[in-house]
């Protein structure tokens, strides 16, 4: 009898230990790739809404616009990627922060190209734009790493 109390005794308290509540496992990140992260979605929009800005009425412009706001959609789906992993407690994945980075240099190529001179102001503050969340996208490699 005494043998089988202890095998329930031990049944049990190991049953315990395995039925323990379980917490996720949360990322430690510091304030500053906190702030980073905030700064590159603020970037993007930014920049997106800078490219809308520019006038599209001739052809050539139009095109490069229309390939700098591919270039920005497919950013947004790294941040977005990214931000998601945050909010789930989890490390964001490699393919956001690539999906960041190619997004924002097809659409600093795309403005470059763009050569009329009717759009150069509108042009050039959305490639500051841009610039500044290339800026904030080498912060966070820096920061979050």
């Amino acid at each position: 009898m005494a043998r089988i109390i202890s095998i329930f005794l031990a049944l049990f308290i190991a049953s315990a230990s395995i039925a323990a509540p379980l917490e996720r496992r949360q990322v430690q990140v510091s304030a500053a790739c906190n702030e980073d992260r905030i700064n590159i979605l603020t970037a993007v929009l930014e920049s997106d809404a800078a490219v809308d800005k520019i006038d599209t009425s001739d052809d050539a412009t139009a095109t490069a616009v229309g390939a700098a706001k591919l270039g920005l959609s497919s950013a947004g789906t790294g941040v977005k990627a990214i931000l998601s992993a945050i909010i789930d407690g989890v490390n964001p994945p490699a393919s956001g922060q690539t999906s960041v980075e190619l997004g924002l240099n097809t659409t600093r190529f795309a403005l470059a190209g763009i050569t009329n001179p009717a759009v150069n102001s509108t042009v050039a503050a959305a490639q500051a734009a841009v610039q500044t969340a290339i800026g904030a996208a080498n912060d966070i490699i820096r920061d979050c790493n």
